[in-house]
């Protein structure tokens, strides 16, 4: 059986380390599924998911020239949606923000000023 970029394979997981585990591949091929490629959630113990001879469905996500493959166990899943970052705000957006955050720190330093000059008996303090 031939494996290619974007197939999903059962596998054998043969091997667990801190980063990720080790999968064998029906061809006889050993990938990495990295600890970060195992679940949705956050993975602190691999150990939680898998244990060893464990049969997994795999994604094939990278394959190099040295015979390194690089495996996925949450993009296998048939619900699988990546994970889409919100577009950055543009320049625009960001300097009305900035406008507004300085015109309201300088508003609350006005009024830090007036209480506390007042408490000192400092410009217009009404000591007698």
């Amino acid at each position: 059986m031939t494996i290619e970029i974007g197939s999903i394979v059962e596998g054998t997981v043969t091997g667990i380390t801190h980063f990720g585990a080790f999968v064998t591949l029906p061809n006889g091929k050993t990938g990495l599924v990295h600890i970060s490629e195992v679940a949705d959630a956050f993975v602190r113990d691999i150990k939680e998911y898998l244990k060893e001879n464990d049969k997994v469905q795999v994604k094939i996500l990278t394959m190099d020239e040295k015979g390194k493959i690089g495996l996925s166990i949450k993009q296998a899943q048939p619900g699988y949606r990546p994970y889409r970052r919100e577009p950055r705000q543009s320049p625009k957006v960001f300097e009305d923000r900035l406008n507004r955050f300085l015109k309201d720190s300088d508003e609350r330093w006005t009024d830090i000023r007036k209480n506390t000059d007042s408490k000192r008996g400092g410009r217009g303090g009404g000591r007698f």
